[in-house]
């Protein structure tokens, strides 16, 4: 039967993944930025894409697929921790992960 050999925990650390892959607005993707004094091709170079690739993310146009979502969600995550007034800004309101990728 499938799953009999699996952890407990491995449809617990599959949950986590899904719940940590979320993202910020547009508006506070850059906002996070801006607040770091990062540029767009700062990030991109950071994220392995084109500086394109981040503009779109930024203006909502697209959202980054995997593996490039995962490093641009821990990039945010860390610059929220840091920002933490500007990542408030956007409180609630997140982009889930289906809709046109990009990078």
């Amino acid at each position: 039967m499938r799953g009999w050999g699996m952890s407990d925990a491995d449809p617990m650390q599959r949950v986590n993944a899904l719940l940590d892959d979320v993202l910020p607005s547009p508006r506070v993707r850059q906002k996070l930025r801006l607040a770091a004094g990062l540029t767009q091709q700062e990030v991109a170079d950071a994220v392995g894409v084109k500086r394109l690739a981040v503009a779109r993310w930024e203006l909502g146009q697209t959202h980054p697929r995997r593996p490039h979502r995962a490093v641009y969600i821990h990039l945010l995550k860390g610059l929220a921790e840091r920002f933490p007034d500007v990542a408030e800004l956007d409180a609630g309101s997140t982009t889930p992960t289906s809709g046109r990728g990009s990078g």
